[in-house]
């Protein structure tokens, strides 16, 4: 097991004591449950910023996170922080989301952040659009700087929205397609926070489809992502 993570993330990262018991009070805090009933419970949605698109060589900027709070969007209840970075990220990269090289180099000491962000979810289940990309970012993120395996449910909309919408399936495959479709703005694209804010939005879309096909809680929803997949794997 020691080999496998210092392939993956490095030698263990020597957190301060304080950082240690953070972390511990999270691991402890139970599981949530999934089949307790969608309009009961509270979501986080989340959506990341990166230095690139190489899921393994570049690095996690910015994480962006808003609660929907038994299916309603709780604006209160959100969170945006910068991890500090060593070097700063390319031109190109800083026009996309708009994080400039002061911003990166003076945020907020990852292990920290990442902190921050546990202690704001908490145990409750994650959504995000390409979970995929968002999920290995933060994942690598949190072996690197606080030298855990961050295991945690997830629903992809870029699968449910799909599923309950078959007959849209095959032309809109983007974030920018769903929102468009359903007349959600967004001001501030490639945003952390407003691109956590509208696919929170498309969430909220999706548990009223969802609710119309008796789906009722995560477990459901996951569900019907899985079978999404296998339709995407033999069409």
């Amino acid at each position: 097991m020691r080999n496998w993570f210092s392939r993956w993330f490095g030698n263990r990262p020597q957190l301060a004591h304080e950082q240690q018991r953070r972390l511990a009070d999270w691991q402890a805090l139970p599981r949530a449950s999934l089949n307790l009933p969608l309009s009961g419970v509270r979501c986080v949605v989340v959506d990341v910023e990166t230095s690139g698109l190489n899921l393994w060589e570049d690095r996690l900027i910015s994480i962006g996170a808003v609660a929907v709070v038994n299916g309603k969007i709780d604006l209160g209840d959100s969170f945006y922080v910068v991890l500090q970075q060593a070097t700063v990220s390319d031109k190109e990269n800083i026009l996309l989301h708009g994080i400039g090289g002061s911003a990166q180099t003076e945020g907020v000491p990852a292990p920290d952040a990442l902190l921050a962000f546990l202690d704001y979810l908490r145990k409750d289940p994650l959504i995000a659009f390409h979970v995929t990309f968002d999920r290995t970012m933060i994942v690598r993120a949190m072996g690197a700087y606080l030298g855990f395996s961050f295991k945690h449910p997830w629903s992809d909309m870029a699968y449910v929205m799909p599923a309950l919408n078959p007959a849209l399936a095959s032309r809109y495959h983007s974030l920018d397609d769903w929102i468009n479709h359903f007349d959600i703005r967004n001001d501030a694209r490639h945003n952390a926070l407003a691109d956590a804010l509208v696919t929170a939005q498309l969430f909220q879309v999706g548990l009223v489809q969802a609710d119309k096909k008796s789906i009722a809680d995560f477990a459901g929803l996951r569900d019907l992502e899985k079978a999404q997949r296998w339709v995407n794997s033999v069409s």
